[in-house]
């Protein structure tokens, strides 16, 4: 195995030195033809993508893992108006950010180049596989897909019709590779391989990320377990609060930008939870401390209602579970999150313009909302068309990453004649 991934490695460094001379119109026309390829494939894509679903439920998977990894109709028409975004936006490459002239006449340029080789390990969601190689083409960057087993089926019809999309739009088909054995020593060898890969992005739960940033002997991205809380204050819409609540935490609860914790100010506790209950009652089961259990007064029956632990706070739950604690001030609220976070996305539901104030300045994530749900942390939300993942470390790139996030910069110098003393 080392040997064919040792092949891709050779073939993905010398389809980025070509890709790297390509313009605009080129990379665009190639990515257009992917985009129909995609779209002629679908049939293939979503055969293959039914039996990695059945191999998952039969191996117990948890529905809310399952729509991760689930593709229809719709979500493909929505990866293929991904890559459609991503064509339509400027290039990154060649970018002039700035230039000077300094005394003896040099003239310095400092332009953006591709960041070279990357690769992507990650779980399920095959429409990662798209997003990432579009953005990656357009960034001239070639790039390695390291997708689980979970969707391996999947991304094998996909990477196929991506590469046939390519070679027929007249681009560079392999530029695009996918490590297909399923095997776990795949991730070992790609951390290790010095000198062919540029950058390594892992995307999925805290093992994966853990386990890429301690062994990688090659840059890492790190991407974004979703620890995400609301805090929500005495000035806030109560109705509309409620709102904003079932929608980070129902509407697509596998995800990293669906909250997991929600913080309530004390003096809106006994009317906010009441209604919470009502409204989440068979639908997600809450992790309460003793204020807010108190709060609820007496729960619908339907509604499963336990007593939270200390690990629940720390806990990325990704499934129909909600932990609930009472605080006293935006302060403690902030401490909490600044202490159990991943620093992903948190939001604060207030009509108070200090405490908006405080908490934005305060809370260290990558995004941070007011009045809004967490939900909304994506680079197709954020423009970008598609996204590489959630970058929750503080250098090169931060939150949504779109194509900046693979650019790097390189200073061009021109003289005539000069030498130095």
């Amino acid at each position: 195995m080392s040997n064919s991934l040792d092949t891709i490695f050779i073939s993905l460094k010398q389809a980025q030195a070509r890709l790297a001379g390509e313009n605009r119109a080129a990379k665009d026309k190639a990515l257009a033809s992917a985009a129909a390829a995609i779209n002629r494939s679908r049939a293939d894509i979503l055969s293959a993508n039914a039996c990695d679903v059945e191999e998952a439920r039969k191996g117990g998977m948890k529905e809310s893992l399952i729509d991760r990894l689930l593709l229809n109709d719709k979500r493909i028409d929505n990866i293929i108006e991904g890559i459609n975004i991503v064509i339509r936006q400027d290039d990154p490459i060649g970018k002039v950010q700035s230039g000077w002239t300094i005394p003896n006449g040099l003239q310095i340029e400092k332009v953006t180049v591709p960041i070279g080789v990357a690769a992507i390990i990650y779980e399920s969601r095959p429409n990662v596989t798209v997003d990432c190689a579009a953005l990656a083409y357009k960034a001239g960057c070639s790039i390695l897909l390291r997708g689980s087993s979970s969707a391996l089926e999947s991304n094998k019809a996909i990477v196929k019709a991506i590469k046939a999309g390519l070679k027929e739009g007249g681009g560079i088909q392999d530029a695009v590779a996918l490590a297909e054995s399923g095997n776990r020593d795949e991730v070992d060898i790609i951390l290790k391989a010095r000198g062919f890969i540029d950058v390594v992005l892992p995307r999925g739960s805290h093992e994966l990320i853990n386990r890429v940033v301690e062994n990688a002997r090659i840059p890492v991205i790190e991407t974004g377990e979703g620890n995400c809380h609301i805090y929500v204050e005495p000035s806030a819409d109560i109705d509309n609060a409620v709102e904003i609540i079932l929608n980070a935490k129902l509407q697509r609860p596998g995800v990293c930008n669906a909250m997991e914790t929600l913080l309530v100010h004390k003096d809106i506790a006994n009317t906010l939870m009441p209604k919470l209950a009502e409204k989440i009652a068979g639908k997600a089961e809450l992790r309460c401390d003793a204020a807010a259990k108190t709060a609820i007064g007496s729960a619908p029956a339907s509604l499963v209602l336990k007593d939270a632990v200390e690990e629940d706070w720390a806990t990325e739950f990704l499934d129909y579970i909600l932990a609930v604690k009472i605080v006293s001030s935006c302060d403690e609220a902030i401490a909490h999150i600044n202490k159990y976070g991943t620093k992903h996305s948190e939001a604060i539901l207030t009509n108070d313009l200090h405490s908006t104030e405080k908490f934005r300045a305060q809370v260290d994530a990558a995004c941070v909302y007011v009045n809004a749900s967490t939900r909304f942390t994506d680079g197709g939300e954020f423009g970008f068309g598609a996204e590489l993942g959630i970058s929750t470390q503080k250098f090169h790139v931060r939150g949504p990453m779109g194509l900046e996030a693979l650019t790097t910069i390189k200073y061009l110098v021109t003289g005539n004649g000069q030498i130095r003393d």
